[in-house]
């Protein structure tokens, strides 16, 4: 076995391990967990626009 071969096999290896990652991601097990991820920008959309929060005082 020489450095060739080995190139080969961790070749081969991080190719499945792509297809792998890309079957996970886009399976529908997934969906509901990545849309709550993609909504966390918007989760503090409760403050006010003048910057002020209930029960806090400044």
């Amino acid at each position: 076995m020489d450095i060739n071969d080995l190139r080969g096999i961790s070749t081969a290896f991080l190719l499945f391990a792509f297809i792998g990652l890309v079957f996970w991601a886009y399976s529908s097990k997934q969906k509901q967990e990545f849309d709550e991820a993609a909504n966390l920008p918007f989760a503090d959309d409760d403050v006010p626009q003048d910057g002020k929060q209930e029960g806090i005082e400044q």
